[in-house]
């Protein structure tokens, strides 16, 4: 019931309480909780700024309290409680909450651990250098000033934001019956998209993208996936899956450890350690021996130390599954416009942006325009006072007061009150010549910009490129690096079209570090140098597998356990050239006791091509090489072993391809491809030398027509022969000799066919390597020992050998 000027009126409780709760929610709504699509501000922030604004609080001045700041703001603007405005602004000023500070802190205001700031009686603030940007032309009449609360000031509706906000430093927020959660970017990118639709109005989301690559976040973090990015630009809801960057690097041989350097966006690192902590204690997670935090100012470090032996990869995955090192991003891009709630694409958002500084503009030239015209018209006064300035004198003279002398001087020369006023209070000094020229010089300088201004406001196009140069302005003060890391998923488009193709070196050595390197990083050397470092090893260790490819093959590789892993050269991490590598444990998923032992590169599993294996045994086997083309993580059988073999050497062949091998007693054999038939993947193979006691197959290769055979032996000497001289035969024999062996020579390390223009890289145990011209090294008979490619030091032997074709 409701009793208004004596009569009761019935009132449904009902329909009562809908319109009391709808009138709430939007006064939540619009008042408090979303941000406008113009600014990208709640009320509470902008009123912050304007508050700051009219302290001059500039980033030139000190700071002040920010004690002062709040009762600015809640005496004059915002009539709710203190601690609600000491927190929106704290979270201005923390870098780890606002990708571009608005508020410039001096004092605790809080840590990524979720520590609170220092009470607002201890902290200091003023704005940066971008919030003047914010604020900028405020004076000039760009946006609509409303009444404060009592209406005992005016406050403005929206601020002019030379730069969009709203995508920049994003928003969230939890209104009635709704949300906004829109990500921060990247300032440069934003802006290039604003420049885009400058340049073409009928510019698309997806056009967009291609210059704003998605969210940019302080905490940096890696994206992963592109799907979730697309939705949220062509629909206005998303959902982002966030990452740590997280590096495993080696304590020792057998131990390994992860560092933690970036977290996910609004993650308590505090909390996340607690986490991983508790998921140890209940064993939930293996292979953890020791977590601390090293993080300083200077950034974020947390240490993971495993046990040894233990997966970092395995381990690395079970943490982003189980705890906050990886988390999910739900965007709902909902901003005001005209203070109705909206959910935007990403079109939308600088749409309105656009129309935000298009009206920006034309108000601030109009107000412009106005006080240029004003000022000709008191320069025009002057100038006629100037040109009858005895005249003038003489009616001030004989005038009786202030009031007679200005309307006679109206009623004289036709002047304005204003002009008149301006005359009667021009000083002496402005009779003399320099300043009749000075106003001379003022009147026709204005003129000009009047002219401007009349041509700006009739011209929407000019209105566009004054928008164009500011904000270019802003982007060449403020712009900065991408911090987030965007990586496809496996769902994406192929990540491939993304690399560049380029020629490069991989190396892995002996305990099963992998790298890749540019092939421009080994530069040629003459025979018998000393090579240098590619590889940083320790005493147990050495290179032992080297192969040339381009970031776009598949690289296999096959184990001594006759299984075969598949990954994209690009997938291979790059690394310097004395750098140890990555342990390929963590690239790919090897069973307990099984180590790569054979690699090779491949363009497509598409040709009707062949792949040749031989064992250690001297077993050969050949299977399509369509038959490898299945995907699975856990790998795939190459080829079933016998007891006491393993897989040594792969080639990729055609039919009728022939190939020789090598023993390390330096005898070989040369047969066709066609004598070994083609069997399934998972079939055994059959005979291909029959070795001596204590002998082994070290190595394999293709025959080239016309070509020669190279064979180098441990002990660094080398020689090439003829590919003639070793005669085709039929598999399975005991073959003819390949090098003669002594105890100088050592044992064969392994032979390859190269031409007169390829180009061989030999590595030691040590790790030296060094790349020579094959037609630098001398052409012998089978029944040679050959000469000195690279001086050894002592207990140092070659390990591996590879050729670079020429192209």
């Amino acid at each position: 019931m409701a009793e208004t000027a004596g009569k009761i009126i019935p009132v449904k409780i009902e329909e009562e309480m809908k319109k009391s709760y709808i009138d709430y929610s939007m006064s939540v709504i619009v008042g408090r909780a979303l941000p406008d699509v113009r600014d990208g501000l709640k009320p509470i922030h902008r009123r912050i700024l304007y508050a700051m604004n009219q302290l001059s609080l500039t980033p030139d001045k000190p700071h002040r309290k920010s004690a002062t700041i709040v009762g600015e703001v809640m005496g004059h603007y915002h009539p709710h409680g203190d601690a609600a405005i000491y927190d929106a602004m704290v979270r201005l000023a923390q870098d780890f909450s606002t990708r571009y500070l608005l508020v410039d802190g001096h004092g605790n205001f809080g840590s990524i651990d979720g520590d609170p700031p220092a009470a607002m009686r201890y902290t200091e603030a003023r704005m940066t250098r971008i919030a003047l940007e914010m604020l900028s032309d405020l004076n000039k009449d760009t946006v609509d000033f409303i009444p404060n609360f009592d209406e005992s000031q005016k406050e403005p509706s929206v601020l002019p934001s030379r730069f969009p906000n709203l995508l920049v430093n994003g928003s969230s927020g939890i209104a009635v019956g709704m949300a906004t959660n829109i990500p921060p970017h990247n300032l440069g990118e934003v802006i290039d998209g604003v420049v885009m639709m400058i340049d073409n109005p009928d510019v698309t989301s997806d056009d967009l993208m291609k210059v704003i690559k998605g969210p940019d976040f302080p905490t940096g973090g890696i994206i992963r996936g592109y799907s979730g990015i697309r939705d949220m630009y062509r629909t206005g809801r998303g959902s982002i899956v966030v990452r740590a960057k997280a590096t495993i690097e080696a304590i020792d041989s057998s131990r390994q450890r992860i560092v933690v350097t970036e977290i996910p966006y609004m993650v308590n690192k505090a909390r996340m350690l607690e986490k991983i902590a508790e998921l140890v204690r209940d064993k939930k997670i293996e292979g953890i021996s020791d977590l601390r935090d090293e993080s300083d100012r200077s950034g974020i470090r947390v240490v993971i130390d495993l046990k040894r032996d233990a997966n970092a990869r395995v381990i690395l995955n079970q943490l982003y599954k189980h705890t906050q090192m990886q988390s999910t991003f739900g965007a709902i891009m909902l901003a005001l416009v005209d203070n109705k709630p909206q959910v935007l694409n990403l079109r939308d958002l600088i749409y309105y942006y656009l129309e935000h500084q298009k009206n920006v503009i034309v108000r601030r030239t109009k107000f412009d325009l106005a006080k240029a015209e004003e000022r000709i018209h008191i320069l025009e006064g002057l100038k006629i006072a100037l040109d009858n300035i005895d005249e003038v004198i003489a009616i001030i003279r004989r005038s009786k007061d202030d009031a007679t002398a200005r309307d006679a001087l109206m009623k004289t020369f036709g002047l304005s009150e204003k002009q008149a006023q301006v005359i009667l209070d021009m000083r002496l000094k402005r009779l003399t010549a320099l300043e009749r020229e000075k106003i001379e010089e003022e009147y026709e300088e204005l003129l000009k910009k009047v002219e401007y201004y009349k041509k700006v406001l009739s011209d929407e196009k000019l209105v566009l490129s004054i928008i164009k140069d500011e904000i270019l302005q802003i982007k060449a003060k403020f712009n900065d690096e991408r911090r987030t890391q965007i990586t496809h998923d496996e769902d994406d488009l192929d990540i491939e079209d993304l690399i560049a193709e380029e020629e490069v070196v991989i190396t892995k050595t002996y305990l099963g570090y992998v790298k890749r390197m540019p092939l421009s990083t080994y530069r040629s050397q003459r025979r018998g140098g000393r090579g240098v470092t590619g590889a940083t090893t320790v005493d147990e260790d050495f290179v032992e597998h080297i192969f040339v490819g381009t970031t776009h093959h598949v690289v296999m590789f096959f184990t001594n356990q006759g299984n075969v892993y598949k990954l994209k050269a690009y997938e291979i991490p790059e690394a310097s050239r004395t750098a140890r590598g990555t342990a390929i444990v963590n690239l790919i998923p090897l069973k307990p006791g099984e180590r790569v032992n054979a690699m090779i590169t491949i363009e497509n599993f598409d040709e009707a091509r062949y792949l040749i294996f031989v064992t250690k045994n001297g077993i050969v086997k050949k299977t399509l090489l369509s038959e490898y083309n299945s995907t699975r993580k856990t790998g795939l059988i190459a080829i079933s072993l016998r007891e006491d073999d393993e897989l040594i050497s792969v080639r990729l062949v055609n039919s009728n391809d022939e190939i020789i091998l090598g023993t390390s007693q330096g005898m070989s054999i040369r047969f066709s491809v066609n004598d070994v038939s083609a069997v399934g993947r998972t079939a055994c193979g059959v005979k291909g030398i029959s070795l001596r006691s204590g002998d082994s197959v070290v190595s394999m290769d293709v025959v080239r027509q016309g070509e020669d055979v190279l064979v180098v032996t441990e002990q660094g000497f080398g020689k090439r022969t003829h590919e003639k001289e070793f005669r085709l035969q039929s598999r399975g024999g005991k073959g003819v000799i390949l090098q003669k062996i002594t105890e100088k020579t050592g044992p064969v390390a392994g032979l390859r066919v190269v031409g007169e223009h390829d180009e061989i890289m030999l590595c030691t145990a040590s790790g030296i390597m060094i790349r020579m011209l094959a037609s630098d090294i001398s052409k012998m008979s089978r029944n040679t020992r050959g000469v000195t490619l690279i001086k050894l030091e002592e207990n140092d032997k070659i390990t591996s050998m590879a050729v670079v074709t020429e192209n």
